[in-house]
C-alpha cells in the first residue's frame, strides 16, 4: 500500500515539474478529459454532445464539487469501518473513479428525455399533416420542412423521405423508423398509415387518427407522472443507501469503539465482511442510479 502512495506522489511531482507554468489540477483534468473523449464509447459521446447542445453539460465546478463529495464521503465511511488511512485513501480513489460513470448516466437520462419529446413531436405533427394531405410522404415532408424536429430525429425523417422516393413505397421507411425508435405509438401510427396507404381507407381512418392523438396525450401524461415518481423514489433511495453505510456506527455503539477496533486488529474475516458490506451496498446504490437514469419515456 505504501508503495502505491509513493508512486502517486512521484507522479504528482513529475507532472508538477513538467508543467510549472500551468495549474497542475487543470492539466490533469484536461489530460483525463482528452483521453476519456478519445476512448469513450460512441454512445457516451452522443449523449454528452446532446447534453452540451441543450446546455445541460456538467461544468468543471460541478465535477469538482461531485468529486470532493464522493472523496470526502468515501473517506469518512471507510474510516468509520476500518480506522485505517491507507484503506480510506484507496476507497476515495475508487469512489472518484465512478464520477465519469455517473455523469454518463445523467447524460443518458437527458438524451432519453429529449428523444421521447422528439418522438412525441414527430408522431403528433405527422398525424395532423396526414389528416390534411392524406399522403404519408407529403406528411413527412411537411413535418421535416416545418423545422419542429431536431437531430437525430430530423435527419432520420429526411432519410425516410429519401427511402420512400428511392423505393417507390413507404415499407422500408417505416421499418427503418420502427427499428430506430421502438415506441408503441410510433409502430401503431406507422401501421395505421400502411393500412390507409395500401387499402385506401382514408375516411375510416380519421377517427383512428383522432384516437391515436388522444393515446399520445395519455402516454405523455403518464411519462411525466412517472418522472415525478422517479424523482421522489430517487431521493428516498439515496437517503436509505447512505443510512445503510452508517449502520456500522450502530454496531460500534453496541460493542464500544475500543472493542470494535480490537476485533478489526485480531480477526481478518471481520475486515472481509466489512469490505463485502461496502461493496454490496455500493452496488445497490449504483444499480438504483442506473435504473433512475435509464428508459426514461419508454412505455
Amino acid at each position: 500500500m505504501e508503495f502505491i502512495i509513493l508512486c502517486l506522489i512521484a507522479l504528482y511531482v513529475i507532472v508538477y515539474r513538467k508543467n510549472k507554468g500551468q495549474n497542475v489540477y487543470r492539466f490533469i483534468i484536461n489530460q483525463a478529459t482528452s483521453v476519456y473523449d478519445k476512448y469513450a464509447p460512441y454512445s457516451y459521446k452522443t449523449v454528452k454532445e446532446k447534453a452540451k447542445d441543450l446546455k445541460q453539460e456538467y461544468t468543471v465546478r460541478q465535477y469538482t464539487i461531485q468529486t470532493v463529495i464522493f472523496a470526502g464521503g468515501a473517506f469518512v465511511i471507510s474510516w468509520l469501518y476500518f480506522y485505517n488511512i491507507i484503506i480510506s485513501i484507496i476507497y476515495c480513489l475508487i469512489a472518484v473513479g465512478f464520477v465519469p460513470y455517473l455523469a454518463y448516466l445523467r447524460y443518458k437520462k437527458i438524451y432519453s428525455e429529449f428523444i421521447f419529446e422528439q418522438v412525441q413531436v414527430y408522431t403528433t405533427n405527422t398525424i395532423m399533416e396526414f389528416a390534411v394531405t392524406e399522403s404519408y410522404v407529403k406528411a413527412l415532408e411537411g413535418v421535416y420542412s416545418s423545422g419542429v424536429l431536431e437531430d437525430p430525429v430530423s435527419t432520420d425523417v429526411k432519410h425516410m423521405i429519401d427511402l420512400a422516393y428511392q423505393n417507390g413505397s413507404i415499407d422500408e421507411s417505416i421499418e427503418y423508423m420502427n427499428q430506430k425508435y421502438d415506441y408503441y405509438i410510433v409502430r401503431n401510427m406507422h401501421q395505421l398509415f400502411l393500412q390507409v396507404t395500401k387499402e385506401g381507407s382514408k375516411n375510416a381512418a380519421k377517427e383512428s387518427l383522432d384516437n391515436m392523438l388522444l393515446d399520445i396525450d395519455t402516454l405523455v401524461e403518464g411519462v411525466y407522472i412517472d418522472r415525478m415518481n422517479r424523482d421522489t423514489f430517487h431521493k428516498s433511495f439515496r437517503q436509505y443507501g447512505i443510512l445503510l453505510y452508517l449502520l456500522v456506527m450502530l454496531v460500534q455503539y453496541m460493542l464500544g469503539v475500543d472493542t470494535y477496533i480490537n476485533l478489526l486488529e485480531r480477526m481478518v474475516f471481520v475486515k472481509l465482511i466489512l469490505h463485502t458490506i461496502i461493496i454490496f451496498n455500493s452496488y445497490f446504490l449504483l444499480s438504483g442510479e442506473k435504473y433512475y437514469n435509464e428508459n426514461v419515456g419508454v412505455e
